[in-house]
């Protein structure tokens, strides 16, 4: 029998609860439900139409609601949290962890945050609160404070009395962190530690050097960048005082790079990287419609150009036939070198130290291309029309764009980061307007001063 893999099993079963869901079968479709995991659950919801995911909702255990919560992209959850009323909101609220119920309340209107934290009890309050007064994209937005601290001067011994009287850890806690009695970090203990050494061994002997605290202002990205450099699994969070405030887990990390590869993916379209697959017709026309728009500007950029030239374009037609070509060339060069600027501003391989050098390599490396391609397309244009010096003209023009897209390619997202600007969401649209309207303005502007009459 041949093997399903994971994603056919996960439109069969889609399918499979579709098909109930339009037969009428709740019941069929709860039990269903219930054996399926939170990440499957979700998974349900943003791959079902809108007007399936109420019912779906609603049919859902109670139980599992937060960890679906967690587990959706901002939109699609967005859409559930309008149909849920505060009171069951603040009763989901209790058992999610507080970087999940910090990300859940941010997508919350106003009016209807300040209903749920009424609905809440002090302690679950207190924990909102105190998750919304960092900042979404940084460590303290993503922590959980649901970590252990110890002090550094009981023993193992100690240690592992209180842990059974505990009787159960923090989910991923491979280390527990050392305090003082201010709450000032002072280093970690990994959890292999404490098994197997001697129970009499003190835990200031047994502080693993290698385990540093991250700042609750350091922005999400750089947490990755730290996690993947040291292979951390977790890591402590502290304020600007030293004081131990939570940890970042590993989950959390994969969450962030999970996230910024889809937001430069979509980007690079113009798109939100938590829109919805199946939002409202309407919503996403507006959406794509916005980029539409500046596309349509750029384009009346090159247009304008070509117009430049309409003299040259009459009286020889080859000239339109060939126009296309240098700034579609010159287009495909940047956005090679675009790409690879904007992944190594992402993964930190390229800043302010190094920018110069790597514009030069991309210059060198657009003007070899620009020779090369040059050269080529010269030979098939003169052979082509018979005519030299239009090949002449073609190869002069491939040159400067490609050499032009080479500089853009670096040159633009370096100054859009300068500027606090995505270059993933702007700098491919910048990017084709100026190999359009370079390409354009050095064929037929070189057409103009040597053929034209």
């Amino acid at each position: 029998m041949p093997e399903v893999s994971e994603q056919e099993y996960s439109h069969q079963r889609l399918q499979q609860v579709n098909d109930a869901l339009d037969s009428g079968m709740f019941v069929y479709v709860r039990k269903l439900l219930q054996d399926m995991p939170a990440y499957d659950l979700a998974l349900l919801l943003e791959s079902s139409p809108s007007k399936s995911r109420i019912a779906l909702w609603q049919l859902i255990d109670a139980d599992h609601h937060g960890e679906v919560l967690e587990e959706l992209n901002e939109e699609v959850r967005k859409g559930i949290l309008k149909n849920i009323q505060p009171e069951k909101l603040a009763a989901v609220a209790e058992g999610m962890d507080d970087d999940d119920l910090a990300e859940v309340f941010r997508t919350l209107p106003d009016s209807v945050y300040q209903e749920v934290l009424n609905a809440m009890d002090w302690q679950d309050r207190s924990r909102v609160e105190k998750a919304l007064s960092y900042e979404e994209d940084t460590a303290g937005g993503i922590m959980n404070t649901d970590t252990i601290s110890i002090r550094p001067d009981v023993t193992v011994d100690v240690v592992l009395r209180y842990l059974r009287l505990r009787g159960e850890l923090p989910e991923a806690t491979d280390s527990f962190y050392v305090v003082d009695r201010e709450d000032h970090f002072i280093g970690a203990v990994s959890l292999s530690a404490i098994v197997t050494a001697k129970a009499e061994t003190i835990i200031s002997h047994l502080i693993d050097q290698d385990i540093q605290a991250i700042a609750a202002d350091m922005k999400d990205k750089d947490v990755a960048q730290i996690f993947e450099r040291y292979d951390w699994f977790s890591a402590p969070v502290i304020d600007d005082e030293g004081r131990l405030l939570g940890r970042i887990t590993v989950d959390d990390v994969v969450d962030i790079i999970r996230e910024e590869a889809e937001h430069s993916m979509m980007s690079m379209a113009g798109l939100d990287d938590e829109a919805d697959t199946f939002a409202p017709v309407l919503k996403s026309t507006q959406r794509r419609s916005i980029w539409l728009g500046v596309n349509l500007v750029t384009a009346l950029m090159a247009v304008a150009v070509s117009s430049m030239f309409e003299g040259i374009l009459n009286q020889l037609a080859i000239l339109a036939v060939l126009n296309s070509l240098v700034p579609s060339m010159g287009g495909v060069a940047g956005n090679q070198t675009l790409t690879l600027v904007i992944r190594g501003i992402a993964l930190g391989h390229v800043g302010d130290s190094n920018a110069r050098i790597l514009l030069y390599k991309e210059l060198a490396i657009g003007f070899v291309n620009g020779l090369i391609w040059a050269v080529l397309i010269a030979t098939v244009v003169a052979l082509w029309q018979q005519n030299l010096m239009l090949g002449g003209i073609i190869a002069f023009a491939m040159l400067m764009n490609m050499t032009a897209a080479g500089l853009a390619g670096v040159t633009i997202p370096l100054l859009l980061k300068k500027m606090n600007i995505d270059p993933a969401l702007a700098g491919s649209v910048i990017l084709t307007t100026v190999t359009d309207v370079v390409g354009i303005f050095a064929f037929l502007g070189t057409a103009t001063l040597l053929l034209g009459q």
